[in-house]
């Protein structure tokens, strides 16, 4: 397995919240080719829900919505995520709502990840902007935006 790792690409997460716990389905379609095209690789898609009283429990992927076909996903499981992972994941969303966690591998960075660790290097921090920020960001930086007064 530590060979396996040392081929991987970085691997990050993302918890999706559907409000109202209504899942359309309409993500979904590109998820799957962002695999096909072999961008990313799926290592765990966990469903969760947090309950009006702030308890989180998984979801089966066949008790996630009627609206979205996930039969594609089936078995998508690595093993990393635990309840514990679970319960942090819940902690972010409102209650009485559902959020995907997606853990995948960026499979177009291993190539990268390979050379950078054959000469030594290694990643020491990453992170991401939200897209809320960056939109406020250049906001302010526009002429005439709050920034220029």
């Amino acid at each position: 397995m530590s060979d396996d790792i040392e081929d991987m690409g970085p691997v990050d997460y993302l918890v999706v919240e559907f409000p109202g716990s209504r899942m359309t389905g309409e993500g979904f379609p590109l998820l799957v080719d962002l695999v096909d095209r072999g961008i990313i690789r799926i290592l765990d898609l966990v469903f969760v829900r947090k309950d009006s009283d702030g308890s989180v429990s998984g979801l089966e992927l066949q008790d996630v919505g009627e609206e979205a076909d996930l039969s594609v996903f089936e078995g998508a499981s690595s093993g990393l995520l635990d309840q514990d992972d679970l319960t942090e994941a819940g902690a972010a969303l409102e209650p009485g709502n559902s959020a995907a966690v997606v853990v995948y591998e960026n499979v177009w960075a291993a190539p990268l990840a390979r050379a950078l660790r054959r000469g030594g290097a290694q990643m020491v921090a990453s992170g991401r902007i939200p897209v809320q920020a960056l939109m406020a960001s250049l906001d302010a930086t526009e002429p005439g935006g709050p920034a220029a007064a």
